[in-house]
């Protein structure tokens, strides 16, 4: 039997004996044998089948209901996702990115921690499907899908302001990440219309994890004058200050209202007031734009906006308590 036959019975195609397939599968299944499908494609000339995501972390809810929407999208396509992480180091990102197309994956996202992505310039050029997700690209235009960040900010803080709250905090992620840069801004700017003199006052970033969230909450909460209300810029730093403000933590604040910026697992039981957004449409909107930029490479770069909603489900809604009588409140 030559090679050849072998090849064909392996990669399924047409004319060979039934006879001929079954001794070549048996022999296959005897060596162990398992067919190389992404080096079959790029024997042919053409790409894999498979598509790349570089995620920010992967330990983090939101980028597993992310690729669960862009996998679900690529399915319908007979393409299949890895995703691999970046822990938001910038070195990480790059070098997971490069491996990536040397592999000719059929395309990739990203949902970059780095601010520049110049050096993808001659892979667009080329035709290579890249979208970017949740933060935009620097140095390049790239077909994109993120959300309004300031517009959901924006509200939240309105939201306080409208159950009487002056002293209201930002808890935030790392000021390099443009989602919390988008977010703080949307925040400011509300707190400033709303005639809220040093709307940064209260502000706090660099809290990437849960933990550095619950320190930061804590010092806070043991200020002088103390914030009445607190805006968390994720789901992480969220669960870091629903245990700062546990009544079993030292200095817990029942009073003190909470808005956080995604929603997660659980925030309708805990009651937590979030904003929201799905996360999942997200993700197959980003698939929808890669299988688009496969059939047509030659679109200009497309920005999809996702949009937030406030859901209210307790926590935010938590009114400024009345000041004592003869005791003017602190603005």
């Amino acid at each position: 039997m030559s090679l050849k036959t072998a090849s064909r019975v392996l990669n399924n195609e047409p004319s060979v004996s039934e006879s001929t397939r079954l001794k070549v599968r048996a022999a296959a299944d005897a060596l162990g044998f398992r067919r190389n499908a992404v080096a079959a494609d790029l024997a042919r000339g053409g790409v894999s089948r498979l598509v790349g995501f570089v995620t920010g972390d992967i330990a983090n809810p939101f980028y597993s209901d992310l690729a669960s929407g862009i996998e679900r999208e690529l399915r319908k396509h007979g393409l299949q996702l890895i995703t691999a992480s970046s822990d938001e180091d910038v070195d990480r990102e790059r070098e997971l990115i490069d491996a990536l197309i040397e592999r000719r994956v059929a395309a990739l996202f990203i949902a970059p921690t780095a601010d520049d992505h110049s050096y993808l310039r001659s892979e667009l050029a080329d035709g290579v499907p890249i979208v970017f997700l949740d933060r935009p690209p620097g140095g390049i235009d790239a077909d994109t899908v993120v959300l309004d960040n300031r517009a959901g900010a924006a509200a939240a803080a309105r939201h306080l302001v409208d159950q009487g709250h002056r002293r209201i905090a930002l808890a935030g992620d790392l000021p390099r990440l443009w989602t919390f840069r988008e977010r703080r801004e949307g925040f400011v700017n509300a707190l400033r219309d709303a005639g809220i003199g040093d709307p940064e006052r209260y502000v706090r970033d660099g809290l990437h994890d849960a933990e550095t969230a619950r320190v930061a909450v804590e010092e806070l909460l043991a200020l002088d004058e103390p914030p009445t209300a607190i805006l968390t810029a994720n789901n992480k730093i969220t669960q870091g200050a629903l245990r700062a403000l546990h009544p079993a933590a030292r200095g817990a604040r029942r009073d003190v209202a909470l808005v956080g910026f995604d929603d997660f697992e659980l925030a309708d039981i805990l009651q937590v007031s979030v904003v929201g957004y799905e996360v999942s449409a997200m993700g197959q909107e980003a698939a929808r734009l890669a299988v688009a930029r496969i059939e047509s490479p030659g679109e200009p770069a497309h920005l999809r906006v996702v949009p937030t909603v406030l859901i209210a489900r307790g926590s935010g809604e938590i009114a400024l308590a009345a000041p004592l009588e003869g005791v003017p409140a602190v603005g």
